[in-house]
């Protein structure tokens, strides 16, 4: 994995299409927890629960467990009302076992015309745990991509890691498999261009781990209106300086962190100040990476 590090001051101006001077990605992780595993190693949650403590993979941890399914049964619905009220798409990420254990959320997605996202097969299977044995970590990819296309009915065209938690190869294996964009990389505020071993280059469209329910909510305990004040704040800094040269704005949401009734006026109110601006493009990964690829040769000095 190579990618050139290039100041902003040394690029040149991005421009979105159609005079767009921002783009805006609003993401919804689809993910699916195993209840258990056969391992006495504590498995890694993805992010705080909603009762303190680790337990080991062989042990059921309940509480926690039919948290994160509140967002199958409850959340992610109410958080679909809104997009669809709103006028504006979501970008699903999936983890296979999603796909195969929870079909319904994920055909409504397909239904409704949202991006979907490759997201590893399973959440808490994070391919760091086999950054020694790409042969595993190559298996991995393959199987989730092979449900993708199974359920989804297409090629997979981007690919985000559990936790973002990938390992040096990962890019190298996904552009082998012909995927166009990497989330993985929340490094910039706009797309850019990596070189991987097999000579396709692939599209860094990035993620966020800071403007983010998890980080908002979880870890620093804020209220709707404290993170709306996130989400706007990100949008209103990005959009000023996107007079100058265009910028990418994701918010990364959980439905079972967002999507609860007392959070879920954070989503509201931001969709529908983000909807008061002409100007935005609330794009897909997809169209942006691949109008990246074809024009970004006029808006970077490497």
């Amino acid at each position: 994995m190579h990618y050139d590090f290039v100041p902003f001051p040394d690029r040149k101006p991005l421009k979105w299409p159609n005079g767009k001077r921002m783009a805006v990605i609003i993401t919804t992780n689809l993910e699916y927890w195993d209840r258990t595993k056969d391992t006495d190693q504590v498995i890694y949650p993805g992010g705080p629960g909603i009762v303190g403590g680790t337990l080991t993979g062989r042990i059921y941890d309940n509480p926690n467990w039919t948290w994160r399914e509140y967002g199958h049964r409850v959340g992610v619905w109410r958080m679909f009302d809104l997009f669809e009220a709103s006028g504006i798409p979501t970008s699903c990420t999936i983890n296979a076992m999603m796909a195969l254990e929870r079909r319904a959320v994920v055909d409504h997605a397909v239904a409704a015309g949202y991006e979907i996202v490759a997201h590893n097969y399973e959440q808490s299977e994070l391919l760091t745990d086999f950054q020694d044995d790409e042969d595993a970590e190559r298996q991995i990819i393959k199987n989730t991509l092979e449900v993708y296309r199974n359920v989804v009915g297409r090629e997979a065209k981007g690919w985000l890691s559990s936790s973002l938690r990938s390992t040096p190869s990962t890019i190298d294996i996904v552009a082998e498999e012909g995927l166009l964009f990497f989330c993985d990389l929340p490094n910039d505020d706009q797309p850019y261009l990596v070189q991987t071993r097999c000579g396709r280059p692939i599209v860094s469209v990035p993620y966020t781990s800071e403007v983010n329910d998890f980080t908002v909510f979880m870890r620093q305990g804020k209220d709707a209106e404290g993170a709306f004040k996130v989400f706007k704040e990100q949008f209103d800094w990005l959009y000023m300086e996107s007079e100058k040269s265009g910028r990418h704005m994701n918010i990364g949401l959980h439905p079972h962190v967002i999507g609860q009734p007392f959070r879920i006026r954070a989503l509201k109110m931001f969709l529908e100040y983000a909807n008061g601006f002409d100007d935005v493009w609330f794009a897909t990964r997809e169209e942006i990476a691949n109008w990246y690829m074809e024009h970004h040769a006029e808006h970077i000095d490497l």
